[in-house]
């Protein structure tokens, strides 16, 4: 009678160990995830992003003809400004942030300011401006990059930081392109930034190049 049952006992638990076998993982192995790509957002910024993330992103725009991207970025009360030359007037034009996106598309001539050496004004579309003004060059792909440095070095005063105390700059260069110019076809586009509640905020985009 004892070996029927010490049989019986093995058979129960042979059955109960293969059942268990059989039975499925309720939790699911660990997977490991690929990490989120560093990208910068496509609207305000409200991340901690530094003056050199925000500006490349903005290059990129303005190389795109985006500006709907770049209006993101701009000073919820002061606009950006649009500078010809390095000099930056209280008189360059100004445009608020909803103002940007139907620039392109607009036929509109406005005053910029006054040419360099004629003195003649300056009354361009935005679109004439931006070639003429602000994307002179592949900007985006720029030779040099520097924050709160001057790299163009021409006869116009930088007086970025005197217009704008406590902003920061970043200036896309280029040191020229003919060899016959000897450097004086250089171009550097800047864009000027200032920082409230840790946020940056785009402010003015200046051209610079070899003035009279």
């Amino acid at each position: 009678m004892n070996k029927i049952v010490l049989v019986l006992c093995i058979m129960l638990l042979m059955t109960s160990a293969a059942c268990t076998a059989q039975t499925p993982k309720t939790q699911p192995q660990t997977q490991f995830e690929s990490p989120e790509p560093t990208t910068l957002p496509t609207t305000n910024p409200t991340l901690p992003l530094t003056t050199l993330q925000i500006a490349e992103f903005i290059i990129q725009a303005i190389d795109a003809k985006d500006l709907a991207r770049i209006a993101d970025f701009v000073h919820p009360e002061m606009g950006v400004r649009f500078s010809p030359y390095a000099t930056i007037r209280q008189d360059h034009l100004v445009f608020s942030a909803d103002d940007l996106p139907g620039l392109f598309s607009s036929n509109r001539v406005y005053r910029w300011g006054y040419y360099d050496g004629s003195g003649e004004a300056i009354e361009l579309t935005f679109v004439e401006y931006y070639n003429e003004f602000i994307y002179t060059a592949k900007f985006a792909n720029s030779e040099e990059v520097a924050l709160n440095m001057r790299i163009g070095q021409g006869n116009t005063l930088n007086n970025i930081q005197d217009f704008y105390p406590e902003s920061d700059f970043v200036e896309y260069h280029f040191t020229g392109f003919e060899a016959q110019f000897a450097g004086m076809d250089w171009q550097s586009l800047r864009l000027v930034f200032i920082e409230e509640g840790g946020v940056h905020y785009l402010v003015a985009i200046v051209h610079d190049q070899w003035t009279i």
